[in-house]
């Protein structure tokens, strides 16, 4: 036991260590001065409702389709979740490279998108394309492996009633998962607010707040980058911090 809380004592110092300095040297007028400037403002709005889209569309696919591969048979379930796994285990940057030959204003997709008023690259649109890519997987995936939990039974026992199969999923499957199933979207969001490969290529204009702190790093030095990572760090820790309060009270 001393062994494990030796090993949990080091990964939290090994995590916390760089976060905690960020906090400890970033002086108080630095960080409401970086968070004061336009750039940054409109740099965190579209982080939020890029990121909140994504995992959004994310959850309302992902959900349905994890209860689906959940309740399929080993080799479909497998190849599923080997296709879910593929825009996880990419490099960013390729992840970009893969949407812009797909989206990408010469391409036919995109060339089509656009003679129809729809623009993908360099748009809201762009940002929350390649953070779904990159992150929306994590859902899915989750969601498999939390209604794989679920007994099936009580599932059974409810189509017996006469429930139908949505109302089962609703009613029964996703109360008994939702606490795995929200950490899943939790951990998605994270990814997706994140992200700054993908999006720097599909979309660098509007800014992210990943993108607004390369920016800051070459233009201005490290100072007003790292004011700009405490900032993260307060968003993300807020983030954490409300989705356990969030499960403690719904547990």
């Amino acid at each position: 036991m001393t062994l494990t809380r030796l090993a949990l004592g080091a990964l939290l110092v090994l995590v916390l260590a760089p976060l905690a300095n960020v906090v400890a040297i970033v002086p108080p007028h630095a960080l409401l001065e970086a968070l004061g400037a336009s750039t940054t403002t409109a740099a965190v709005r579209t982080s939020l409702l890029a990121s909140v889209a994504a995992i959004g569309i994310a959850a309302l696919l992902g959900v349905p389709a994890g209860y689906t591969l959940a309740r399929s048979s080993g080799g479909w379930r497998n190849a599923g979740l080997f296709a879910l796994a593929m825009p996880l285990a990419l490099p960013p940057v390729a992840s970009g490279v893969a949407l812009l030959g797909l989206v990408g204003t010469r391409r036919p997709l995109g060339a089509f998108l656009t003679a129809h008023g729809v623009t993908v690259v360099d748009s809201l649109l762009g940002v929350v394309a390649a953070e779904f890519f990159v992150a929306g997987s994590v859902v899915a995936i989750v969601a498999t492996a939390a209604f794989a939990g679920v007994d099936r039974r009580l599932e059974e026992a409810a189509r017996t009633l006469g429930a139908p199969p949505l109302r089962v999923l609703a009613t029964v499957a996703l109360p008994l998962a939702w606490p795995a199933v929200a950490a899943g979207v939790l951990l998605a969001w994270l990814r997706a607010i994140g992200e700054y490969g993908a999006t720097s290529l599909v979309a660098y204009h509007p800014a992210t707040l990943p993108i607004e702190l390369v920016v800051a790093l070459s233009a201005d030095g490290v100072e007003r980058a790292l004011a700009l990572a405490e900032a993260f760090v307060m968003l993300t820790a807020l983030a954490v911090a409300v989705a356990a309060i969030g499960r403690r009270r719904f547990a």
